[in-house]
């Protein structure tokens, strides 16, 4: 699971916009570009090229 203030500074490397946290899924989200950034480890993975289109 990610630190909160951590989440807090972490933001979308394409738009720069808000992220949120899909616990669950292990998923940081960009709603504004439609991409979802995987989180393994508890390392958010943040390259657009890596990320997911939803």
């Amino acid at each position: 699971m990610l630190n909160d203030s951590l989440l807090e500074i972490l933001v979308c490397p394409e738009c720069k916009g808000e992220l949120e946290y899909d616990r669950d899924n292990a998923r940081l989200i960009c709603h504004a570009c439609r991409l979802k950034f995987a989180v393994e480890d508890d390392i958010p993975i943040m390259l657009a090229e890596e990320a997911e289109k939803f």
